[in-house]
């Protein structure tokens, strides 16, 4: 068993999307916010009261280490953003071929300015 333990406020499984018809139902309804890292895609009031991510690294972004490095990387984000979410958003974090050089706090920081700019936030700090 690890040494660390994930705190309460894990990522489930539930809290993922999964589907293509979700991702197309984000990108049909929904609207976007682009940063250098990443594209924010957000679709408010979704059909599900719960708040859920969905994740894209294209091949174009690199290699398997690279893409699954950047995943890990949004899914803590994600993580840790999920309680100052306003509810019932669907959101879809596209990996741009920037982020496999840029730093975890980089990446958290442009997710804030997206997240702001697309007034999510339950409290804007």
């Amino acid at each position: 068993m690890p040494a660390h333990r994930f705190p309460s406020n894990r990522f489930p499984k539930s809290a993922r999307l999964l589907r293509a018809s979700e991702f197309d139902e984000v990108k049909r309804r929904g609207f976007s916010c682009h940063g250098r890292f990443m594209v924010l895609s957000v679709l408010k009031n979704s059909p599900t009261a719960e708040t859920k991510f969905g994740l894209i690294t294209s091949r174009r972004v690199g290699g398997a280490v690279e893409r699954n490095r950047i995943r890990r990387r949004f899914r803590e984000i994600a993580r840790i953003a999920r309680p100052g979410l306003n509810p019932s958003l669907w959101l879809v974090i596209i990996a741009r071929k920037s982020a496999a050089e840029a730093t975890f706090e980089s990446l958290q920081r442009e997710w804030l300015q997206l997240a702001h700019k697309a007034s999510i936030l339950t409290t804007p700090s």
